[in-house]
């Protein structure tokens, strides 16, 4: 069986276990661990990227456009040495990829409460309409001057400071602002410091939102200055 395994079945009994044959053997051992240490699976994934949730690989695949990888079975794997080059340039970015991934997930999810909000869900099934049903119809709304928005920016970027939220709230690209969360903390954190910091992020989202469908740029954050903290 062992002669099987090292590859010397073909031998003469003498030199099945020859130092010849075992040191070759030896060699080709060395050649296979070496090839599979250079490749890891899903799982070895979370050793470059902390935290990375459930479809992490999908994401880096997809998103990231990685390609060194292949496919054996129903699992991926990874070469090593290029998920290591991508954790590095990651960190030179400050980018933390578990983070990154939440951020992508909150715009989709914000913009989709937003447009349930303001658009009624299309019907797919059989209808009839009343006879007399006719001339129900509505126009939109005046829309605000673009400053109206950009004052109530400039509003909450100083709440932002007065409020100390820099300590629970991230603001991602200078104009989408994320709730900072810490599972095994978050209970600790009191409850109405928790609603205070959601609900002025709605506000900031929201607003960028508005100005962006009234064809203005996103306004940046602006952090204030430590003589302007004096006088707030």
């Amino acid at each position: 069986m062992f002669s099987t395994l090292i590859g010397t079945t073909g031998l003469p009994m003498k030199e099945r276990f020859s130092s010849d044959a075992l040191g070759k053997a030896a060699k080709e051992f060395k050649k296979l661990f070496s090839q599979r240490e250079e490749w890891i699976d899903e799982h070895g994934l979370d050793k470059y990227f902390k935290g990375l949730p459930y479809g992490g690989g999908k994401f880096i695949r997809e998103e990231l456009k990685f390609t060194h990888y292949f496919i054996y079975g129903k699992s991926y794997y990874y070469n090593r040495t290029a998920i290591r080059e991508l954790a590095a340039a990651l960190k030179e970015r400050n980018v933390d990829l578990k983070r990154y991934i939440e951020l992508l997930q909150d715009k989709e999810k914000f913009l989709k409460k937003l447009e349930t909000e303001t658009k009624k869900k299309k019907k797919t099934h059989p209808f009839s309409l009343p006879g007399s049903l006719k001339d129900i119809n509505t126009t939109n709304p005046p829309r605000p001057d673009p400053q109206v928005i950009k004052d109530d920016l400039k509003r909450l970027n100083e709440e932002f400071f007065r409020e100390k939220l820099t300590e629970y709230v991230d603001i991602y690209q200078g104009n989408y602002a994320m709730v900072k969360f810490e599972y095994h903390f978050n209970r600790y954190t009191k409850p109405e410091i928790r609603s205070r910091a959601k609900k002025w992020c709605e506000q900031f989202n929201y607003a960028n939102t508005a100005l962006e469908k009234l064809g203005q740029p996103k306004q940046k954050f602006i952090p204030v200055k430590d003589e302007d903290m004096l006088e707030l």
